[in-house]
Protein backbone atom coordinates (compact mmCIF):
# COMPACT_ATOMS: atom_id res chain seq x y z
CA UNK A 1 0.00 0.00 0.00
CA UNK A 2 1.60 3.29 -1.16
CA UNK A 3 2.05 6.57 1.40
CA UNK A 4 -0.63 8.55 -0.44
CA UNK A 5 -3.53 6.13 -0.29
CA UNK A 6 -2.56 5.70 3.62
CA UNK A 7 -2.98 9.57 3.34
CA UNK A 8 -6.03 9.17 1.87
CA UNK A 9 -7.34 6.59 4.71
CA UNK A 10 -6.80 8.69 7.20
CA UNK A 11 -8.04 12.42 5.39
CA UNK A 12 -11.09 10.61 4.21
CA UNK A 13 -11.80 7.49 3.97
CA UNK A 14 -14.42 6.33 1.96
CA UNK A 15 -12.59 7.86 -1.24
CA UNK A 16 -9.69 5.64 -0.29
CA UNK A 17 -11.46 2.58 -0.81
CA UNK A 18 -13.65 3.95 -4.38
CA UNK A 19 -11.83 1.09 -6.51
CA UNK A 20 -12.51 -1.59 -3.84
CA UNK A 21 -16.52 -1.96 -4.40
CA UNK A 22 -19.94 -1.24 -3.71
CA UNK A 23 -19.89 -3.11 -0.60
CA UNK A 24 -16.45 -1.37 0.98
CA UNK A 25 -17.81 1.85 0.31
CA UNK A 26 -21.26 1.53 1.81
CA UNK A 27 -19.39 -0.06 5.23
CA UNK A 28 -16.71 2.54 4.96
CA UNK A 29 -19.42 5.66 4.79
CA UNK A 30 -21.43 3.77 7.52
CA UNK A 31 -18.24 3.71 9.96
CA UNK A 32 -16.97 6.75 9.16
CA UNK A 33 -20.35 8.44 9.92
CA UNK A 34 -20.63 6.43 13.42
CA UNK A 35 -17.13 7.76 14.01
CA UNK A 36 -13.93 8.77 12.02
CA UNK A 37 -11.38 6.37 13.99
CA UNK A 38 -13.73 3.19 13.07
CA UNK A 39 -13.89 4.34 9.04
CA UNK A 40 -9.98 4.69 8.91
CA UNK A 41 -9.63 1.57 10.44
CA UNK A 42 -11.96 -0.02 8.21
CA UNK A 43 -10.77 1.80 5.03
CA UNK A 44 -6.68 0.72 6.17
CA UNK A 45 -7.95 -3.09 6.59
CA UNK A 46 -10.01 -3.12 2.88
CA UNK A 47 -6.97 -1.88 1.01
CA UNK A 48 -4.41 -3.84 3.12
CA UNK A 49 -6.07 -7.12 2.19
CA UNK A 50 -4.71 -8.82 -1.02
CA UNK A 51 -6.52 -9.38 -4.47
Amino acid sequence: MSVWRVLLCIIFPPLAIIDKGCGSIILVIILTFMGWIPGVLAALIINNKDK
